[in-house]
């Protein structure tokens, strides 16, 4: 037999083994996925625990309807505090948790009430690292294993300013916020506790062009007025007794004509943060329904999932981008949206999660400037 048709039939035995094996590899996952599946459905319920997106589970009902969701919403820390309490008295309820890092690592991971999730992501699309931002999976805990990100948002420090007494071509760089003209004119959310601000005071802090020094200036030189409820800031600069606001939320405000801004992409030369707003999701251990955690999770992180995500909560305070880079970005607005051409730093880097020295400079230069009651 010639020499190229011995090479010619070697070629097609490689590639019908090779077919072969990715047949026998697909089925392999397939089997596995179907028999969680059925074991979800005869479990038929999941209880997520959750904060901010709670507005996605519906779809996911829609897809699953043998799995009923029972859900338990509120602020993060607070549900994290109460399935802590309820395991303390042996009552193993929740199978999922998701919410803003601060909480799923800060106090979960160190709670060690979670599983790895890791091994429970088993749709290729999900696994698939290709599919993700920066080509890799994104978890908040050192170990990439129990917090795994789904959400990186695009901001700036969410700085926000009065249209009537700002103008924002004055300003080039962060720096430019903390100069003496604009010295008590600016309120700023207390940062204490988890919620809006947390993940920008985190960008300030570890910014190399920022960093501590930037934290003590701000919140140590420049008279700053403190708020803790989320609608006094923007009301403050809306009505013009503030020009600048740090931390606030504006985009109801905008949304009814009020003049009322916020400083976007590529405003500033050091670039923007990336926040993973309410996006992390976890396995509860000791979970009563751990079939349907899995088959939840895997939907979550799946690309229906994700573009369920972002258009269920497009007009929501926290509008999210989903580090998929694989659906649509067309839903979500552009001051949430990663831009090409702008340096970002992920705030939810493992140890970076931590706002405890964010806090003690702010502690530090607050009681310094008189101004720790707040």
């Amino acid at each position: 037999m010639p020499r190229a048709i011995l090479a010619f039939a070697f070629l097609l035995y490689l590639l019908c083994r090779g077919a072969a094996g990715a047949a026998e590899s697909k089925a392999a996952w397939q089997a596995g996925w179907d028999k969680i599946v059925e074991a979800a459905k005869k479990e038929g319920q999941v209880t997520v625990y959750i904060s901010g997106y709670e507005e996605v589970l519906p779809e996911f009902q829609k897809e699953y309807p043998e799995i009923k969701v029972l859900s338990v919403t509120g602020r993060g820390s607070q549900l994290a505090q109460r399935m802590i309490t309820e395991r303390r008295g042996e009552k193993y309820l929740a199978d999922v948790f998701n919410s803003g890092g601060v909480t799923t690592y800060g106090q979960l991971h160190a709670a060690k009430v979670l599983d790895p999730i890791k091994p429970a992501l088993i749709l290729p699309e999900v696994t698939d690292t290709s599919k993700w931002y920066q080509k890799k999976h994104h978890y908040t805990d050192p170990e990439g294993q129990y917090v795994f990100s789904y959400v990186g948002s695009a901001t700036y420090g969410s700085v926000h300013y009065n249209t009537k007494l700002v103008d924002p071509k004055e300003f080039k760089s962060y720096w430019d916020l903390l100069k003496p003209k604009w010295k008590g004119k600016a309120p700023a959310r207390v940062v204490r506790a988890p919620g809006p601000g947390s993940g920008n005071a985190r960008l300030f802090y570890h910014h190399p062009d920022l960093g501590p020094s930037f934290v003590r200036k701000l919140f140590g030189e420049m008279d700053i007025q403190l708020f803790r409820d989320y609608r006094q800031g923007p009301d403050w600069l809306a009505v013009g007794k503030y020009s600048i606001c740090f931390f606030c939320d504006v985009d109801v405000l905008k949304q009814q004509g009020l003049p009322v801004d916020t400083f976007g992409p590529k405003a500033f030369k050091e670039g923007g943060g990336l926040v993973q707003q309410f996006g992390t999701v976890t396995l509860v251990n000791k979970a009563p329904h751990p079939n349907a955690a899995r088959v939840f999770v895997n939907w979550l992180l799946s690309r229906k999932g994700q573009i369920a995500l972002q258009k269920t909560l497009v007009n929501s305070e926290s509008p999210p981008d989903s580090l998929r880079i694989d659906i649509p970005k067309d839903d979500v607005p552009l001051l949430s949206r990663r831009v090409d051409g702008v340096h970002y730093i992920d705030t939810s880097k493992p140890g970076w999660q931590d706002m405890k020295p964010v806090i003690q400079i702010m502690n530090e230069e607050l009681k310094a400037a008189g101004k720790n009651r707040e």
